[in-house]
């Protein structure tokens, strides 16, 4: 499994309008990719600003392709987020998940 990882920064009114629209659109997008794993989306104050990172699972390289295309380093980012957001990166930032302890409901 592999992470994707991208931070952006916000206000805090600009963080909690990317919540709704991680919620409404993005994790939409992303289940919609064979591959795709899940994902978070974490804030943490710094400051006046919000921090935000979306930390997102897939199974491969090539299913990270079939949502970012060619260059998997470069940001997704929907206008609509570009919107609210102060600033973010335009890379992102890959890792081999080595363990995985979440906790998961029993269905």
């Amino acid at each position: 499994m592999i992470s994707r990882i991208w931070k952006a920064i916000a206000t805090a009114s600009g963080a909690r309008q990317y919540a709704e629209h991680f919620h409404a659109h993005v994790l939409q997008d992303l289940r919609a990719v064979q591959g795709y794993q899940g994902a978070l989306l974490l804030q943490r104050p710094q400051g006046n600003r919000v921090e935000v990172v979306v930390i997102s699972f897939w199974k491969s390289e090539e299913a990270i392709r079939a949502f970012s295309g060619p260059h998997i380093d470069r940001a997704v980012v929907a206008e609509e987020a570009r919107g609210v957001l102060e600033s973010y990166d335009e890379i992102v930032s890959h890792f081999e998940v080595i363990a995985d302890d979440r906790i998961r409901p029993r269905a």
